[in-house]
């Protein structure tokens, strides 16, 4: 982010208890007393701690003053019955079948039909409406797996959350269709949203969730998400989460994974664009046997911030962790990794590996790496490690040696840097659509009115190549 004293002109968290303290009724009307009980502690325990600052070990590389320091709205009205959802909501990735949720600023964007329950006794819809219609299983997980007293973000969010989207795969369940949540902003002021999730798959069952973030205007915007997951015994998930966003916008995204026995976890967050982005993922083994895979990506470039924050909790023997995040920062861009895996005294025979790499295109980009491992265990594998760095120019020297430019040659080490995790999405047209797309961004070619890491749009899609004749390499 770029340098300088900001004067702070606004008090942010004066305007929120406000705006809790007359409206706590209207926000939590579909609350059972298990979450207005936990709404309540949750504000008493963000007004206490405040917006997290850079004195903190978490935040150490990030500021919020900037965003911070800004008149928002908050508290955004439902949208309307007569919502065109095909209209808005659309996606062009060829070949690319999901099944759809919509999600237009926090809110489940069906009002018309605000829970769906399918034949194989799957349920998607809005979380305010599931805590109505099925209190009983709202409440054995909502809000047990996110953390309100180590992240006042998370407690803010837990506080003021009005709507989200709900997912329930029973047992034994095999979900054939990928499942797409389209999370829209589109509003006429500065917005600060808090928008939470729950999904739950039961046992035996399989799921894969592509998460996208969009906005349709470029106002000052301020999101703070928290999606909860509960991953049953022997069941699988396959999730990504695909951030295209504009400068204007913050983007807080906490990700909680808890882990039953024999589960197994892929999570990939592929981060293109965007003001702030501070990315979080909690992940908990909490039974044997059970496996977790966590890989990002992120291309940043002007004075663009992101942040990757991983824990990782092995709290179970005979589990496996692997992470593998990768960067390439332009410009004056910042970024943080901040990789954290502990491992617990009984949870003998942990594998757990850590990577995170880095190319710094610029002497004013920066990245600030901290892998770390806490080890109470004594029959383990682990292991650490970052890189910092710049293009390999024996490489570039070869590859231009072949009669390539030079402002080519970068782009296909750069692409090769990156495919590394791409190749890490098993749905292969969201594989081929995003090695689309990082094209495009490292070719300076991803423009900000492409709002959508999908690009969702009425355009045509047209498949992106390489001016490079590879058979000179």
């Amino acid at each position: 982010m770029d340098a300088g004293i900001i004067t702070k002109i606004y008090d942010l968290k004066e305007y929120l208890t406000g705006v809790f303290s007359a409206n706590q009724q209207e926000i939590s009307h579909n609350d059972t007393p298990f979450i207005a009980a936990k709404r309540v502690k949750a504000f008493e325990k963000f007004s206490k701690a405040g917006f997290p600052h850079s004195a903190l070990e978490r935040w150490r590389g990030t500021d919020l003053t900037r965003a911070l320091n800004h008149e928002y709205h908050t508290l955004p009205e439902s949208p309307s019955a007569d919502l065109d959802i095909d209209k808005i909501f659309k996606c062009d990735v060829p070949h690319f079948e999901t099944l759809l949720v919509s999600q237009l600023n926090g809110w489940y964007a069906d009002r018309k039909n605000l829970l769906q329950v399918f034949p194989n006794g799957m349920i998607i819809g809005s979380l305010s409406a599931a805590s109505v219609k099925y209190p009983a299983l709202v409440d054995a997980h909502y809000g047990h797996y996110a953390d309100d007293n180590a992240e006042s973000l998370t407690a803010l969010n837990s506080a003021m959350w009005q709507d989200g989207i709900f997912i329930y795969i029973p047992d034994n369940v095999s979900v054939e269709q990928n499942i797409q949540t389209v999370n829209i902003t589109d509003f006429k002021q500065n917005l600060f949203l808090n928008t939470r999730n729950l999904v739950i798959l039961g046992e035996n069952s399989h799921l894969r969730l592509v998460q996208c973030d969009d906005s349709i205007n470029h106002d000052v915007t301020f999101i703070n998400s928290v999606t909860e997951v509960k991953i049953g015994r022997n069941s699988t998930l396959d999730h990504y989460k695909m951030q295209n966003k504009d400068d204007h916008t913050t983007l807080i995204n906490s990700m909680y994974f808890h882990q039953d026995e024999g589960s197994s976890l892929t999570t990939n967050a592929i981060s293109l664009n965007g003001g702030l982005i501070r990315n979080f993922s909690h992940i908990t083994l909490d039974g044997p046997h059970s496996s977790a895979s966590i890989y990002g990506l992120y291309l940043m470039d002007r004075y663009q911030h992101v942040d990757n924050q991983v824990y990782i909790n092995h709290a179970a023997p005979d589990c496996e962790s692997r992470e593998l995040f990768k960067g390439v920062l332009d410009d004056h861009a910042s970024g943080v990794f901040n990789g954290h895996i502990k491992v617990h005294r009984d949870a003998q025979r942990t594998n757990a590996f850590q990577t995170n790499k880095n190319i710094l295109l610029t002497d004013k980009a920066s990245i600030d790496t901290k892998p770390f491992l806490e080890i109470y265990a004594d029959d383990v594998k682990c292991s650490h490690g970052a890189t910092i760095g710049q293009l390999d120019a024996e490489a570039l020297f070869y590859i231009r040696s072949r009669g390539i430019s030079e402002a080519n040659a970068k782009i296909l080490l750069m692409y090769a840097f990156a495919a590394e995790v791409i190749n890490k999405i098993s749905i292969s047209e969201l594989r081929l659509r995003m090695d689309d797309m990082v094209k495009k961004r490292l070719r300076g070619e991803l423009s900000q009115c492409e709002q959508c890491v999908l690009n969702c749009s009425t355009h045509v899609h047209n498949k992106v190549e390489f001016a490079i004749d590879l058979a000179k390499i």
